[in-house]
């Protein structure tokens, strides 16, 4: 990967609607050649998806959190991470190193929607939570 893959990888992580010729004018290659380095960023597995970010409050989910977890010792991480499946209020699931087991990332309805979701995980093999309100978020790029 190539200073130009960089750029044409900055730029999706900020939009991912840009057409090819909007991605040639960024780099100074032709549609074609953006086209064909996009395909195969694609193949290689460096683009997994492309979708569009939605904003939870646009349903009415104006609380959002950071859960983390740690897991009953007998609860395997996959069955825990097919529960999240099934919780419309789970956004993403980090599995992480240190204290906590995953910080699960929410929105809610409201505080009680918040307490639901909190013993709804509790339910699912979850013995210890810790809970942050979520402020803002400032998107930094591609990663």
């Amino acid at each position: 990967m190539d200073k130009i893959d960089h750029a044409i990888l900055s730029r999706l992580a900020h939009d991912g609607r840009l057409t090819f010729r909007e991605l040639a004018d960024v780099v100074h290659l032709s549609p074609n050649a953006v086209a064909e380095r996009f395909r195969r960023l694609r193949v290689d597995g460096t683009i997994r998806h492309i979708r569009a970010a939605l904003d939870p409050a646009a349903f009415g989910r104006t609380i959002e959190a950071v859960i983390e977890v740690k897991l009953h010792p007998d609860k395997p991480a996959t069955e825990f991470e097919a529960s999240l499946r099934h919780l419309p209020q789970a956004v993403s699931a980090t599995l992480m190193t240190g204290s906590f087991d995953y910080a699960v990332r929410v929105a809610c309805v409201d505080r009680d929607d918040l307490v639901a979701v909190t013993e709804t995980l509790r339910r699912h093999g979850v013995r210890d939570t810790y809970t942050r309100l979520v402020l803002r978020e400032v998107q930094l790029g591609a990663a």
